[in-house]
């Protein structure tokens, strides 16, 4: 069964894919359209460059990016991020400056973020779902 809509994968998703996690594989499987952030990706090789099997986790982000569709950082993106960076300091809810940019991305493009971390729910207009 496929689950309509666009979906911009968090980088605690992709963790959780790379480590193949069945639950999120099959949730995977059921979304119709997958998105990843250059930002995501970012997050990825460090956390692979910082780990103790770095060519073999290099090797896993290469190896699931392959013929995924990602999207970069640009005005629109920059934009975004200051509106949600200024709402969240006019609230008192500073975020972790990645997931600010993740979240940005998936307004810009109108796209469901599939996370784990719920602490962007503080996020006005984020489309999200928690897995």
């Amino acid at each position: 069964m496929l689950v309509s809509g666009r979906f911009l994968l968090d980088s605690s998703i992709i963790v959780l894919l790379l480590r193949g996690e069945p639950g999120i594989e099959v949730r995977l499987l059921q979304i119709d359209e997958v998105y990843l952030s250059s930002t995501s990706l970012g997050e990825l090789f460090y956390g692979a460059r910082k780990s103790v099997r770095v060519a073999d986790n290099l090797a896993a982000i290469h190896n699931f990016i392959v013929g995924r569709t990602i999207l970069p950082c640009d005005v629109a993106t920059a934009q975004e991020y200051g509106i949600i960076k200024n709402e969240l300091r006019t609230k008192g809810k500073p975020l972790p400056e990645n997931d600010i940019w993740i979240a940005a991305t998936a307004r810009q493009y109108d796209l469901t973020l599939a996370t784990r971390d719920a602490h962007l729910s503080e996020i006005v207009d984020l489309k999200q779902e928690l897995w």
